[in-house]
């Protein structure tokens, strides 16, 4: 058996896609990965889509509306994907890179603040509550689920989109929790490449030496 070298990691990139067949995809590709399997990095923009973690309370999502709420197997409570947010799904052999959950959270919370940082916005981790936040106000949200050792889920960030939607929830289950997002702190540049700056800044933090492809 080949041994797969760490810093070979795959990106994806799915475009504007429903959150459902993604997630399906995500449990498919973490149940049929080996030790020879590539980690993968997905990159995507969902269509409005409430999602609702393994332990959490309905009494969260205040008014759905005509989103769809999808229970799912992540941790954490509701949360919303929609327009004008990058999200990107962590694929990693956790067990492989010797890597421990809370280790993975803290390289994904660093990856975001050090993209921040190159547009001069101070951004900081909260350990009572994942993500990271420009103001008090959180811009980027984490929700993981580990199986077999592997990780999926990942990280949304906040880009150039309706934020009035999270008045619509208790976002990851906290009331009052306000939001902002990469427009509103003078980070104008296109989603795609906001994506490609975070994406590098995520490979750095997971490994020391980066070789991808990408589809």
């Amino acid at each position: 058996m080949q041994d797969i070298p760490l810093f070979n990691i795959k990106i994806k990139q799915l475009g504007y896609q429903d959150y459902l067949p993604i997630w399906q995809a995500m449990q498919h590709f973490t149940q049929q990965r080996n030790k020879n399997t590539l980690d993968e990095l997905w990159i995507v923009e969902h269509t409005p889509v409430f999602t609702l973690g393994r332990n959490g309370k309905r009494k969260h999502i205040l008014n759905a509306g005509n989103i769809p709420i999808i229970p799912i197997d992540r941790g954490g409570q509701v949360t919303y994907h929609g327009p004008g947010q990058l999200v990107i799904y962590l694929l990693i052999d956790l067990k492989r890179r010797k890597m421990g959950v809370r280790q993975l959270v803290t390289h994904i919370e660093n990856a975001i603040i050090s993209f921040l940082a190159i547009y001069h916005i101070t951004g900081n981790n909260d350990p009572k509550a994942p993500g990271v936040y420009v103001n008090s106000k959180k811009i980027a949200a984490l929700g993981l689920r580990i199986s077999k050792g592997c990780s999926t889920h990942g990280l949304s960030l906040n880009v150039d989109m309706d934020l009035r939607v999270f008045k619509r929830i208790n976002p990851c289950g906290y009331k009052d929790l306000k939001v902002t997002q990469c427009k509103d702190v003078g980070i104008e540049q296109p989603i795609l490449q906001i994506a490609d700056e975070l994406v590098q800044y995520l490979l750095d933090n997971l490994s020391s030496s980066t070789v991808f492809g990408i589809e």
